[in-house]
């Protein structure tokens, strides 16, 4: 018999669900046609503030845009020094680099994926000799885990700059006791469509408890416009929330829940069934992960064939990040912690990413467990 396709990400599985509600939503902005910055916007601000507990959450265009309202909004000066993981997606250190500011690429802890505080202190004392004046910090909650803030907040803390969480792949963990979007000076995320909250479309938040910077960041996104539209006070962007995917989120957010509780579940499924032939992520005491990718290592085996047996059993993979930052054309000029970055090198020639989302099925994951094994022992 056929096997049905395996989804990597299945998003038809979950509109089948909530599709009566996401066409309704649709359908009262469709009829009120306030399309950009309509009252669904701020119902969808409002809903992500309770469900984290952040005082402010700011709807934006995307992720990156997110980050970019983040750093003009403290101010962020040619010639600074950002340090961020080089293990991560382009727009971390991108938006940096596009305001003039120095990305300064730190490494990874090889069982978590994320930011290495000693790491960190290395770059920080390395900028210092070098006279790069010291900014801020961008931790990143790879892969849906929150990073390790209670060894990161007081190294940042010390060297007086400000931490910027990036949790594009992360909304909705939780780190000891505290909800993303609560950590740090601010909070980004995106709502891609593949993340674990997306849109149907591009989308973003900023999260934010200081009534003077949500201020800030409100009149950035929209052109730093004043208290008159047309009297902008400030050098801002086009950086709104479409209606559209504000009405559609809402109905995501009231499931959120439920889907997090879900991709754990199968997270513990695969680490049962892999442990014992590849290394699974590791998930640190008291945080949850909201799994926005599953990701294995395989050393010592050669990752193209490996997928390319997964291929041929129909199971579809990804590699999530083959090449990190600081190897890249773009950013391989930028400084780097130490004599290199070893651990995001290492990872990045085997990490491979399985099938994540709430709606995999207990015979398909069972069979994808199944696949990798027979891939991994050919």
């Amino acid at each position: 018999m056929t096997r049905k396709p395996i989804r990597f990400i299945d998003l038809p599985a979950q509109q089948e669900r909530i599709k009566v509600k996401v066409d309704a939503a649709i359908q009262r902005v469709l009829a009120h046609g306030a399309y950009i910055l309509g009252p669904e916007v701020g119902e969808f601000e409002a809903a992500l503030s309770d469900f984290c507990g952040v005082k402010h959450s700011i709807g934006c265009s995307n992720g990156t845009d997110a980050l970019t309202l983040c750093l003009m909004a403290k101010g962020l000066k040619a010639g600074q020094a950002v340090f961020c993981p080089s293990f991560t997606f382009a727009a971390t250190a991108e938006v940096v680099a596009m305001l003039g500011a120095v990305p300064y690429f730190v490494d990874i802890l090889e069982d978590t994926f994320n930011l290495d505080p000693a790491s960190l202190k290395l770059a920080i004392s390395q900028a210092k000799r070098d006279g790069l004046p010291l900014a801020g910090v961008i931790a990143v909650d790879l892969f849906g885990q929150p990073a390790d803030y209670g060894a990161i907040e007081p190294i940042a803390a010390e060297a007086g700059m400000w931490l910027l969480c990036d949790a594009a792949q992360g909304f909705g963990g939780t780190y000891r006791g505290r909800k993303v979007g609560t950590v740090g000076e601010m909070t980004t995320t995106s709502f891609f469509p593949a993340k674990p909250l997306g849109a149907y479309g591009d989308g973003g938040a900023i999260f934010v408890d200081d009534d003077e910077t949500a201020a800030v960041i409100r009149s950035l996104l929209v052109h730093g416009q004043g208290t008159d539209k047309y009297d902008n006070v400030r050098i801002g962007m086009n950086g709104r929330l479409d209606t559209l995917q504000a009405a559609i989120l809402i109905e995501k957010l009231a499931i959120f829940a439920e889907e997090i509780e879900a991709r754990n579940r199968i997270a513990g499924t695969y680490n049962d069934g892999l442990a014992d032939v590849a290394i699974v992520p590791k998930v640190l005491e008291g945080c949850v992960s909201t799994w926005a990718q599953y990701t294995v290592r395989a050393p010592g085996k050669d990752r193209a064939t490996v997928l390319g047996r997964l291929k041929d059993k129909g199971v579809p993979t990804a590699v999530y990040y083959p090449k990190p930052l600081h190897r890249q054309t773009a950013y391989r000029h930028f400084p780097v912690a130490g004599n290199g970055l070893p651990v995001s090198d290492r990872v990045a020639q085997d990490v491979f990413s399985l099938p994540m989302h709430a709606y995999l099925q207990a015979d398909d994951q069972a069979y994808i467990i199944d696949s990798v094994r027979e891939a991994l022992a050919a």
